[in-house]
């Protein structure tokens, strides 16, 4: 029982094999997904998905590299469809400094705007940071998101950015990276982190593990995810799978 909580299967790297690629992710023994939905192309995809395949439930919010397009009325979009029962948080939103083409003062403003809308609706969200460590946490602490918490997607901060965020109420998603022979830091974290506090993702098609790193990722290499955590926990993969499927289930509300 693997639980991708962040992928992209609507990205357009699986036009041609979408349906083979999901039913390999169901064959590795990945018995749950979150795609996420991050801006006006890529929510109604979500969606279909999510209406589609019992197993697949949604996210949907404004991708900060997406934060100036967003316009009037949308916020009021995701609101309507956080009512669908299918749709389990709002996200991904949060910063991104790496990439050049939102303002920060923009990225700013639509996440303080969808935090707000997550706390009025109890959603939790999905966090999205490249960069933006310190500016993250501050958000999150002044917006009162710990209310609602939710989870550090794609999880690569120091432990010190990691104890505030858990602190915060938040839990940490672990993709690909600590598959990777040079990357300490996000190995280091996970070793740290609480059994009861984190996930397994992909970010497919980005961020594939080892040994296929540099080729396109897709959801059922959340397994070679899973080996890579148990050996850093010193547990088996089948603990490993059954406590963040477990950890994930109940922070998404998911029966």
């Amino acid at each position: 029982m693997l639980f991708d909580t962040h992928t992209h299967l609507d990205a357009p790297q699986f036009d041609e094999d979408r349906e083979d690629m999901i039913q390999r992710a169901v064959e590795a023994g990945v018995t749950r997904m979150i795609n996420i939905g991050f801006n006006r192309e890529t929510i109604p995809t979500t969606m279909k998905l999510a209406e589609t395949y019992d197993f697949i439930h949604a996210a949907v919010g404004w991708h900060p590299v997406d934060a100036i397009t967003m316009q009037e009325g949308d916020l009021e979009w995701i609101a309507s469809l956080c009512k669908h029962e299918k749709v389990v948080a709002i996200g991904e939103i949060g910063l991104d400094y790496h990439w050049d083409t939102s303002p920060k003062e923009v990225q700013h403003r639509v996440l303080r705007q969808q935090i707000s809308l997550a706390r009025e609706l109890s959603m939790p969200i999905v966090i999205h940071n490249r960069d933006a460590h310190e500016d993250i946490v501050r958000i999150l602490r002044e917006e009162k998101a710990g209310e609602v918490g939710g989870v550090m997607h794609s999880f690569s901060g120091s432990w010190e950015t990691a104890k505030m965020c858990l602190d915060l109420g938040f839990h940490l998603s672990f993709g690909g990276p600590i598959t990777f022979k040079n990357a300490k830091q996000p190995k280091e974290v996970l070793a740290k982190v609480p059994m009861d506090r984190f996930f397994l993702e992909t970010d497919s098609p980005y961020l594939t593990p080892h040994p296929y790193r540099g080729k396109r990722n897709e959801t059922a290499h959340v397994r070679l995810v899973a080996e890579a955590a148990a050996e850093i926990k010193g547990i088996s993969v089948e603990e490993i799978a059954s406590i963040t499927t477990k950890n994930a289930m109940e922070r998404f509300g998911i029966r």
